[in-house]
């Protein structure tokens, strides 16, 4: 096998693992938001987002391996902000802490977070997945992957941030809230 391809299933590989065990930590924060009182909303739409990273994670696999897909003169810059959206997420995952999930959840009376990167943006988490869903294909030239996994995965993202939306606004006027985050 060629060096790139071995580049490309480390690479794809190394982000397989994160999102599996971004799986097994939300679960976790999950139980423990819902001790503290947490609901879920809009768990409908939750296996359409796992799904469309499943597609995205496939269709990038099948663009590189089968279709032969290579580097382009773009692929260096995509890779770099490939990892500057990894670097994005990773902050905004810690600056959540045990609020972070894969889910919707809300805990009643707890203020929106606004430190870490949510000083600046409403949602940089997905603001960052949304980058690496196009940067990490790009990186290794899978434009279809890229263009098409990105495309599906705002779709998705517009009903979710309504829904979440929603729920924050109501969390934060619930008895008890404060604005301590």
């Amino acid at each position: 096998m060629d060096p790139f391809r071995i580049l490309f299933l480390a690479c794809f590989l190394l982000v397989v693992a994160q999102r599996l065990w971004e799986l097994r930590v939300s679960a976790r924060h999950v139980s423990a938001l819902e001790r503290r009182g947490a609901t879920e909303l809009g768990s409908g739409h939750y296996s359409i987002m796992v799904a469309v990273q499943v597609v995205w994670l496939g269709a990038w696999a099948y663009e590189v391996l089968g279709l032969r897909a290579r580097p382009w003169a773009g692929s260096p810059l995509c890779a770099a902000a490939f990892g500057a959206a990894a670097a994005l997420r990773f902050w905004a995952r810690r600056s959540l802490g045990d609020r972070w999930t894969t889910r919707v959840v809300v805990v009643p009376g707890e203020p929106r977070l606004r430190r870490g990167p949510y000083r600046w943006f409403r949602h940089p988490n997905y603001l960052a997945v949304a980058l690496e869903m196009l940067t990490g294909p790009l990186a290794f030239g899978a434009w279809r992957s890229a263009i098409g996994g990105t495309a599906l995965y705002l779709a998705i993202l517009t009903r979710r941030l309504k829904v979440e939306e929603r729920g924050l606004d109501a969390a934060e006027r619930s008895p008890g809230s404060g604005n301590s985050a």
